[in-house]
């Protein structure tokens, strides 16, 4: 696997792996990497003649306030996990290199970029708009892979290829869970055993929903009243917030028959996890 520091190297590495027509795919990454960046991995493996990936804990994407100096970082091991699964090209820049001094352009996502974790996160999908589109324009990828986990971040990101007209697919793949629910997240490292425990609420909260639904439930103030009933079985949680929203504007909707992104996120400790499940249209 190579490496590349700059992105003059990655883009001439990119350029190569693309020659002859091969298709490329990406799965940006900000490292400290569980199963479910390596099941985006396996999937642009499947589906790609190359894959390249890249490891960049962006500094623009967190507030003044969050984790960006305690966030995760295990390059070594990220290196060997990537190898094994068949990368071929690693990015892996400072931020020196990616917001060198005098940087002053930013992409700016409009108002999808103020809803769900942009509306308690304020510049996060600035940041990550940003960087996604640094990324596609360095590699030039024909596929890029992000988690169905993400879902806010998935249609801030649709929405940036759609109005910019990048030319790459993206593509979803499905949340990767441990054997009792929880999502698998960089951030569940943080939690400590009884936090462990109580972050099972999310799962569950979505699970109450789902069983709603599939009794023939589309009122979205119902399920609403469903998420809220079990968020208050924890005294201690602190919901940021628990939404039913279509899921690729992220604005509100009443009914869920044609189709709807359940969305929360919550602070258990000081640890702030997401989570979401996809309503899918009523046949």
């Amino acid at each position: 696997m190579l490496i590349c520091k700059t992105p003059a190297a990655m883009h001439n590495a990119c350029r190569d792996l693309r020659a002859s027509g091969r298709t490329l795919g990406l799965v940006p990454t900000m490292g400290a990497l569980h199963e479910g960046h390596l099941s985006l991995v396996s999937a642009a493996v499947a589906e790609c003649d190359s894959v390249a990936a890249s490891i960049f804990v962006n500094p623009t994407q967190f507030g003044p306030n969050e984790d960006y100096e305690a966030y995760p970082r295990t390059f070594d091991e990220d290196c060997r996990k990537l190898e094994s699964a068949g990368v071929h090209a690693l990015f892996a820049p400072s931020a020196e290199e990616m917001f060198p001094a005098g940087t002053s352009t930013f992409v700016d996502p409009g108002e999808i970029g103020s809803r769900l974790d942009g509306a308690s996160r304020p510049g996060h999908f600035r940041g990550v708009a940003t960087i996604v589109a640094r990324l596609f324009h360095i590699v030039q990828p024909d596929r890029a892979y992000f988690g169905q986990k993400d879902a806010a971040q998935v249609a801030v990101l649709r929405h940036i290829v759609h109005n910019l007209n990048f030319s790459v697919d993206i593509i979803v793949c499905p949340i990767v869970r441990e054997f009792d629910g929880l999502a698998l997240s960089s951030r569940n490292r943080y939690l400590s055993a009884d936090e462990r425990r109580r972050a099972l609420i999310l799962s569950q909260a979505l699970g109450a929903v789902e069983r709603l639904v599939k009794q023939g439930e589309s009122i979205a103030d119902v399920l609403h009243a469903s998420l809220l009933a079990t968020f208050a079985s924890d005294p201690k949680l602190r919901v940021d917030y628990a939404a039913i929203v279509d899921p690729d504007t992220l604005l509100p909707v009443a009914d869920t028959s044609a189709g709807a992104l359940v969305a929360v996120a919550a602070w258990i400790g000081s640890t702030r996890l997401i989570d979401n499940l996809l309503i899918a249209p009523h046949a």
